[in-house]
């Protein structure tokens, strides 16, 4: 299987983003996940969403202001952020959850797509 995260770009704080991961291969059957890396910072979870679409989670930095959401027909997942701030500045990635739901460890994904860069100016 192979993502590819699109959709970054640079915006001012107060802003919105909306990014999309297509997705070949299987999809419809796993929970995605969206995760984000800052410059000399470790990988850290964003939020997921499961196979259905039915239910996510989010890291609390990111809750009330980002949604993630899926289209199953088209293969695609999406990272919808609002009231973007600086400390959002990142290069976000997509990923595949292989098991443990509710996890939020990169160790527990795989597929990772190239990343897309958000940069937030304030």
């Amino acid at each position: 299987v192979q993502l590819q995260a699109s959709g970054g770009g640079l915006v001012q704080a107060g802003g919105s983003l909306r990014l999309s991961c297509a997705v070949s291969g299987t999809f419809s059957r796993y929970t995605m996940g969206w995760f984000r890396q800052a410059p000399g910072k470790e990988r850290e979870f964003v939020g997921a969403i499961i196979s259905t679409g039915g239910g996510s989670y989010y890291t609390d930095s990111v809750k009330g202001r980002f949604t993630v959401s899926r289209d199953n027909a088209k293969n695609t997942v999406y990272l919808q952020m609002n009231s973007l701030k600086p400390e959002d500045t990142a290069v976000y990635y997509c990923a595949r959850l292989l098991q443990s739901w509710g996890s939020t460890s990169p160790a527990d994904f795989d597929s990772w797509g190239q990343g897309t860069q958000v940069t937030v100016s304030s």
